[in-house]
């Protein structure tokens, strides 16, 4: 950890606690942890949540070895916000990246000025990797990174090593060598990304101190656009689809975009495949090293999969039965493929209906290390220790916050989940919707006129959230004109 951050009162507070932990603790006897993150990766493109175009069997057998979850939310429906929120523990708003890095300049054909938010994550959070590391863990990260410029890299935040994680969002030059990644050279022409990530996570785990505990952190860049197949699976994809479908791609209108409504696309599903492929490597190389008895292994996406464009486009993946995709708060930009195997603790094959998020991610890393928790860092996550037993008894409320336009047609608005019920409010719109995902996880049917005080209290309860977090909103556009230019990326500096 740099001096810097040391000077840090809270840093210190939490160096002391895990310091006056540590005579406690065995290093031999500690879990160590393989955290899968997929890139754009939507609930419905796993086998073990009903997908019957890709095929995931080692996935799969990962579900059938650990706890699924249903209702696994992603804090943001785009890349950084839940990224910080894992790394943190803490919700995309505390931390003031609610949009993905750098975002959407804000432009006169929007009615409403979207907040400019933090372009990093700053130096003073304390991730879960750093929390780990002062405990004596390895720490790797290989992969999309996407919270910040140099200086604010995974090596910036307690990863030991880095692997191809910089400030871009989607792999640059391409998952073909040559390509432009700053922090990762190819070694041979042709190269697949995420087969040299693979490569260099097994390389770790082979190489790893076996004194010391790890956390391998696998951040894949699939399957994120560029939409390239991957090779090894795509003749395969191809023949399924010809012979599976006939006809143009079902698509329907969500508000200003078009949503695609079938999973149909074998680039797509050859991109799947290649997460499967590195999956079924890791675990295979856990259980050769006979690691896979005192590894917890996660397996999660950072939103749903992108579905849904503007401007007669659509998206490349589908969320069916969920609604919309990425960049939307409907179902399907939020609920992700969630799995968790924490051998002694989760029962093969058992599965939680309980909501849970991302923030939970950290405390219930430290649980299962057998280190303190530390409530003031990971203030908006919950140990999912009581799920992984088997206890979905009570009930939370979830809260999202995308206060920006995105190219998925989605505009400025925001939701809560309490209960059953789900509340989202589009300020764009300058309407609000009203679900209950008992009866309706597809969130046709707004109840909004029919509950109004249902809604009422839903959006009192959302708003008093906003206010205590101080969270950033949306502003009248006083040069708004209905004929500007289309959005451009942009190029604000933070």
């Amino acid at each position: 950890m740099k001096a810097t951050k040391l000077c840090d009162p809270l840093r210190l507070c939490v160096l002391c606690v895990f310091i006056t932990a540590a005579p406690a603790l065995n290093a031999a006897k500690q879990t160590n942890f393989l955290f899968f993150l997929v890139d754009d990766m939507g609930w419905a493109d796993i086998g073990a949540n009903g997908s019957t175009f890709h095929e995931t069997p080692h996935i799969d057998r990962l579900a059938k070895g650990g706890m699924r979850f249903t209702h696994g939310y992603a804090a943001g429906s785009v890349c950084s916000p839940t990224r910080a929120s894992i790394m943190t523990g803490r919700h995309p708003v505390r931390v003031d990246i609610t949009d993905w890095i750098p975002g959407q300049s804000n432009r006169p054909a929007n009615p409403l000025l979207h907040p400019d938010d933090r372009g990093h994550l700053p130096l003073k959070e304390v991730t879960i990797a750093e929390a780990l590391k002062e405990h004596g863990y390895q720490t790797f990260f290989a992969g999309k990174w996407h919270l910040g410029e140099k200086g604010h890299w995974p090596t910036d935040q307690g990863f030991d090593i880095n692997i191809g994680g910089h400030h871009r969002g989607s792999p640059p030059g391409g998952y073909y060598s040559p390509w432009t990644n700053p922090a990762l050279k190819a070694k041979r022409k042709g190269e697949y990304l995420t087969e040299r990530l693979t490569e260099e996570s097994v390389q770790f785990l082979e190489e790893r101190d076996p004194a010391k505990p790890f956390l391998l952190y696998l951040s894949y860049y699939n399957i994120h656009t560029p939409i390239q197949p991957y090779k090894k699976r795509i003749d395969h994809y191809q023949a399924k689809a010809a012979k599976a479908f006939d006809g143009n791609t079902p698509t329907e209108p969500e508000h200003e975009g078009t949503n695609r409504l079938r999973q149909d696309n074998p680039a797509l599903a050859s991109m799947v495949a290649a997460v499967d492929d590195s999956v079924g490597t890791l675990l295979g190389k856990l259980a050769e090293l006979q690691l896979d008895k005192n590894t917890v292994v996660i397996f999660f996406s950072d939103n749903g999969g992108l579905s849904t464009l503007q401007r007669g486009r659509f998206g490349p993946g589908c969320n069916l039965p969920l609604r919309a995709g990425k960049g939307w708060l409907y179902e399907g930009g939020v609920r992700e493929p969630t799995i968790i195997r924490a051998p002694g603790v989760t029962q093969p094959g058992s599965v939680s209906h309980k909501p849970m998020v991302s923030m939970d991610f950290f405390p219930t890393m430290l649980e299962l290390a057998g280190l303190p928790a530390q409530p003031k860092l990971h203030i908006d996550g919950q140990s999912l220790l009581p799920q992984l037993n088997g206890d979905d008894s009570g009930t939370r409320t979830f809260y999202w916050h995308y206060p920006h336009y995105h190219g998925s047609a989605w505009k400025p608005g925001a939701s809560i989940r309490d209960g059953d019920w789900k509340l989202i409010e589009f300020y764009h719109y300058k309407n609000f919707e009203l679900y209950n995902l008992a009866n309706d996880p597809g969130e046709r049917n707004d109840l909004a006129k029919a509950n109004p005080a249902k809604a009422k209290r839903l959006r009192t309860k959302l708003a008093a959230w906003q206010k205590h977090m101080k969270a950033k909103m949306p502003v009248p556009n006083p040069d708004y004109a209905h004929n500007a230019q289309p959005a451009k990326r942009n190029t604000k500096k933070n």
